[in-house]
């Protein structure tokens, strides 16, 4: 059996015994352009899309339901969005999977050894971020590492320490030392 349709029906199950119901263990991941994902219909292929990046507006092109602007939406959002879709019109009880093949890109900048973009993973911390950037070059201020936040309204840096986490979009800046 396919290991894709295998963690759909185990995605099924947990969510028919009421596993996934839990509010809490749903991820509150907002989508964002550069993120690029897959939406699987559980019988129609012709339906499923695979590996689709959202383009700069944030939107996706989805068969039958054309255009869909899923920008900030979470992953169940967007399940809920593409089966209320389908339901009626095209399918009587569609069973919708989406999930993240790559996260946008986190950018690192300042004093390191590899100043650039790169992509995001999961539990990614300031310290990894540096580290995936080539490490601290050395007049690098280790103290003085800020974030900017993609989601913050006003693009202002925070001081950030080396083991916070770092979220998808996040720009890090080291700083240079003066001694």
């Amino acid at each position: 059996m396919n290991s894709r349709v295998l963690v759909f029906l185990m995605l099924l199950m947990a969510s028919r015994l009421g596993w996934a119901a839990d509010p809490d263990s749903i991820s509150n991941y907002h989508l964002g352009s550069g993120d690029t994902i897959s939406i699987v219909v559980f019988d129609e292929k012709e339906l499923s899309l695979e590996k689709v990046k959202l383009n700069d507006a944030g939107s996706i092109s989805y068969p039958m339901l054309g255009e869909l602007r899923v920008l900030g939406l979470t992953v169940s959002e967007l399940q809920k969005r593409v089966a209320d879709g389908l339901k009626g019109t095209y399918l009587v009880d569609p069973n919708v999977s989406v999930h993240i093949d790559q996260y946008r890109d986190i950018f690192v900048n300042g004093q390191v050894q590899k100043p650039g973009n790169y992509p995001y993973q999961p539990g990614l911390t300031v310290r990894k971020a540096v580290s995936i950037a080539g490490g601290f070059k050395d007049r690098a201020n280790k103290d003085a590492v800020t974030v900017i936040h993609e989601n913050q309204e006003t693009a202002k840096p925070i001081k950030s320490e080396l083991g916070a986490l770092v979220e998808p979009g996040d720009t890090l800046t080291v700083e240079e030392s003066f001694f």
